[in-house]
């Protein structure tokens, strides 16, 4: 099949159609409108719904609805959208619905501006929402990926009968690159517990309410039990040079396009500098940090934030290594240049540690 030259944002609307996505209900915000614009023409050429919600709110439970019938559904917003979304996530969580909802990050908080950040983190990463539970995320920094983990969302979500998030900051969305679709498209089906049939012939309910403490109390070691295979078998990474790393430089989305281009000059230069890029950020593969953590000398974590992967990797690490930290927000992305300095004087202090001359000190 020949690749087809789109932005990100188009990719996931036609990777969610041939993951078999019938039923997609947003609001457009910026930048992530062009989710809803692919939506609105393509889900009805396949069969499927789209609906203009007159808000988030509206549209998070309208996901409710469309996936208690079993459809596979999607939804897209960006910052302030996700947040008026937080509600209705942790009812799909707490009824155990799956659905896909794609976050395009931009700067915050509160309106903030349109440029693209990494500030969602926290809200998507952690469950803004109430309650005990987690939403799957995982974070492409292509156009590709945005395909790729688009599909992979959908059975992800099915799998653990969760919603899973698609995070990627404006940078990655409004990207045009070329994207290959697989061959076979996803026919939809319907699951033996989603509520069907007449009032006389339904027999499932979906709920998400528990008013007996002991029957909430079990049903939230059922979720916890759930998320605890996630992190068993669903982590991802993808790592660059990092056998003989001494330096680990980690950041996701478009920061891992540029952490890569500097670990390729760092490696032209004779530097021992390697790259993790998360590809989950929940389930948070933090046996991949640990496992380097036992050779490599120092992590540089870079992020289009105030530093919120960040506490993810310094937990993973539990003080085995230090970990430092660069970041710009407000829309500005930390520059090739800016971390390839960076690289350069913590080689140096590395170099130095090694020989005694010098501790490892923040820069």
């Amino acid at each position: 099949m020949r690749k087809q030259l789109m932005k990100g944002n188009e990719a996931i609307v036609k990777s969610a159609i041939l993951a078999g996505c019938r039923a997609f209900y947003g609001y457009p915000i910026t930048p992530a409108s062009e989710i809803a614009e692919a939506a609105a023409e393509f889900m009805p050429r396949a069969g499927g719904v789209f609906v203009q919600a007159e808000s988030e709110v509206a549209a998070v439970n309208m996901l409710y609805g469309g996936a208690s019938a079993g459809v596979r559904c999607m939804t897209a917003s960006s910052g302030p959208g996700i947040s008026l979304m937080q509600e209705g996530i942790s009812y799909m969580a707490g009824a155990e619905l799956p659905c896909v909802i794609a976050d395009i990050t931009r700067g915050g908080p509160g309106l903030g501006n349109i440029a693209a950040e990494q500030g969602d983190y926290h809200q998507v990463v952690k469950g803004g929402g109430h309650g005990n539970y987690r939403t799957l995320v995982l974070a492409p920094d292509s156009v590709q990926e945005m395909a790729d983990l688009t599909a992979l969302a959908f059975e992800l979500a099915d799998c653990y009968r969760n919603p899973a998030v698609v995070l990627a900051d404006g940078f990655v969305g409004q990207m045009m690159e070329p994207v290959e679709f697989p061959h076979k498209a996803i026919l939809p089906r319907q699951p033996d517990w989603a509520v069907a049939g007449t009032a006389k012939t339904r027999g499932n309910l979906i709920n998400s309410l528990h008013l007996d403490p002991d029957e909430l109390e079990a049903h939230q070691r059922a979720l916890e039990a759930k998320y605890r295979q996630a992190e068993k078998h669903e982590a991802r990474a993808e790592e660059w040079f990092t056998d003989d790393a001494e330096i680990v430089l980690t950041g996701y989305g478009i920061v891992g396009r540029i952490l890569k281009a500097v670990t390729a000059e760092a490696r032209a230069d004779g530097l021992k500098v390697g790259l993790l890029r998360p590809v989950t950020l929940y389930p948070f593969p933090t046996a991949y940090y640990q496992r380097l953590g036992r050779r490599a000398r120092l992590f540089l974590v870079v992020e289009m934030s105030n530093g919120q992967m960040l506490e993810d990797v310094r937990l993973a690490l539990d003080g085995a290594r230090p970990v430092e930290f660069f970041s710009r927000v407000g829309g500005n992305v930390p520059s090739h240049d800016e971390v390839m300095a960076l690289v350069r004087e913590y080689a140096r202090r590395v170099a130095a540690y090694a020989t005694g001359k010098e501790r490892l000190t923040h820069v």
